[in-house]
């Protein structure tokens, strides 16, 4: 008698959370249901969403806890590769550096001036428009080695790189300045280079939603004594674009920690004394040079978490009301 009336509070008190529990399954499996059809419909992004982006994340966190050169089976070897990286490999400390100048120079002027670019071209004609628009689009979607060849003419190191010689001709040079070799010029060189390719997607957002804006917005605001330019900017059109704002602000994030294809083309990998090494290239080093995986899959991680703490701090700032 003593043992059931013991055990019986403990079996009336499991009761309620296991009921909860089937409850809320049965709930969920209902709706699931009745929205089959729709979920049929997501089915296919889901998949390719899991299978893309999902499952190559979830295995790049565990691969960076092992030692993986492909040609031998992963071996776990805990936080050594996060180790080697903050306290060992200086490279990559340096590369850490470079990125992060690279981004707060590239990251908020692009931005802006693809927000600006896409405002002026909002105001002129609509006949006008496509034109200027191919005109600023099309440098984000030319190729890293077509690019290059315009660029490495206008900063080549000899009497005939374009910018050498008009210097020369303008008395502003005695001798060819070396553009591409001095460390001193190379990270300004891929930021000028990375601001002419930033009018990308972000940039055909801003203008799809300045175009959207309801014209009754700027009316009554002049009702309300907004009269210039400048103050429907201001008071109306960023309101009205906030979206469109917080969609570019994070694709500009993702472009600017992620520079590449520029400063492979110009200056090489690896570049002179490392002036021009990324995250991105240190990890393309060790995952296709070196073949290290794992330790290409930690620097990858780092790049992943300082995205995921930018883009956090744009939602907090841009995804308030």
């Amino acid at each position: 008698m003593i043992t059931e009336t013991v055990e019986a509070p403990a079996a009336n008190q499991a009761n309620p959370t296991r009921l909860r529990k089937q409850g809320w399954l049965a709930t969920l499996w209902s709706d699931l249901k009745r929205d089959r059809v729709s979920w049929l419909f997501l089915a296919p992004f889901l998949i390719l969403f899991f299978v893309f982006t999902v499952l190559p994340v979830v295995t790049s966190i565990g691969m960076s806890f092992t030692y993986y050169n492909i040609m031998e089976p992963a071996k776990f070897i805990g936080l050594s590769n996060y180790k080697l990286l903050f306290v060992d490999d200086d490279i990559f400390l340096k590369a850490i550096g470079i990125t992060i100048k690279i981004a707060f120079v590239t990251g908020p002027i692009g931005y802006v001036m693809s927000f600006l670019l896409a405002w002026l071209i909002s105001q002129i004609p609509i006949k006008y428009r496509f034109f200027y628009t191919l005109c600023f689009y099309t440098p984000s979607i030319t190729s890293a080695t077509a690019m290059s060849v315009v660029w490495l003419y206008l900063f080549a190191g000899d009497r005939k790189g374009l910018l050498n010689y008009y210097a020369m001709q303008l008395g502003i040079f005695d001798e060819p300045y070396l553009f591409l070799q001095n460390i001193n010029s190379i990270v300004p060189v891929i930021v000028i280079v990375s601001l002419w390719m930033s009018m990308g997607v972000g940039f055909l957002a801003f203008l799809a939603g300045l175009q959207n804006v309801p014209k009754d917005l700027y009316e009554a605001g002049a009702i309300d004594g907004i009269r210039f330019r400048w103050q429907q900017l201001i008071y109306i059109t960023v309101p009205a674009v906030k979206p469109q704002l917080l969609f570019g602000a994070v694709l500009q994030i993702v472009a600017s920690l992620t520079v590449f294809d520029v400063s492979v083309q110009l200056v090489g990998l690896p570049s002179p004394l490392y002036a021009g090494h990324t995250i991105m290239t240190h990890l393309y080093d060790y995952a296709f040079i070196k073949f290290e995986m794992g330790y290409a899959a930690a620097i990858a991680v780092v790049l992943f978490i300082m995205m995921i703490g930018l883009n956090r701090l744009i939602f907090k700032w841009l995804g308030r009301d």
